[in-house]
């Protein structure tokens, strides 16, 4: 049965100036066997940390439920996914619009080989969990103290859906009509058109 676990918000007094704006972290020790299910929320000054960090004008929310396993003996796995509404500026018309972001989730985390092997002592005979968590280790982030900040990560994954030109819906760019320069030759006769046109 998977274990659930309601992750604590993070007061803003006592976090450190170097810390990311949303910050769960999660102990490797504290992970279960059959995993746990964690959502993760942001609160009002989260998400006001969060837009700064992005340059926008807002972060309207932000969740992420997030499901932990364990690789190995040493490693975890994290999927799920990035939901979020921001608001964004319009690259064409300026105008600010709200957006709803959905990101997939899914990242391996595995301690750095000095590490392991310092934690270990010594080589010892890997059992068919263990191979079946290093087969692929170069592909894994580090883990590194023993923990991970899931929160972090949501914002990371926030950051990895952001459109870097966003659009509003129904918007269009229409590129302007050239000017003409006056000392062009065909200046009077494109003009006498114009003019003719708008007859």
């Amino acid at each position: 049965m998977t274990k659930i676990v309601k992750q604590k918000e993070n007061s803003t007094s006592d976090r450190r100036a170097d810390a990311p704006p949303l910050s769960r972290p999660l102990a490797v020790a504290s992970v279960p066997a059959e995993g746990l299910e964690i959502v993760i929320r942001a609160n009002e000054p989260e998400c006001a940390a969060l837009a700064r960090l992005n340059a926008l004008p807002g972060v309207l929310w932000l969740e992420a439920p997030l499901r932990i396993t364990r690789i190995g003996r040493d490693g975890l796995k994290v999927v799920g996914v990035l939901r979020a509404e921001v608001r964004q500026t319009c690259v064409v018309t300026l105008e600010e619009f709200d957006a709803v972001i959905e990101e997939p989730v899914s990242v391996r985390f595995a301690p750095p080989k000095a590490e392991e092997g310092a934690a270990h002592g010594r080589r010892e005979t890997l059992t068919a969990d263990d191979v079946m968590g290093l087969d692929d280790d170069d592909g894994a982030d580090p883990l590194v103290g023993g923990h991970i900040d899931l929160g972090a990560l949501a914002g990371e994954f926030l950051t990895l859906g952001l459109d870097p030109h966003p659009r509003k819906p129904g918007a269009r760019f229409e590129e302007p009509a050239p000017a003409i320069p006056d000392d062009n030759p065909f200046a009077a006769v494109l003009k006498r058109g114009a003019d003719t046109d708008d007859a």
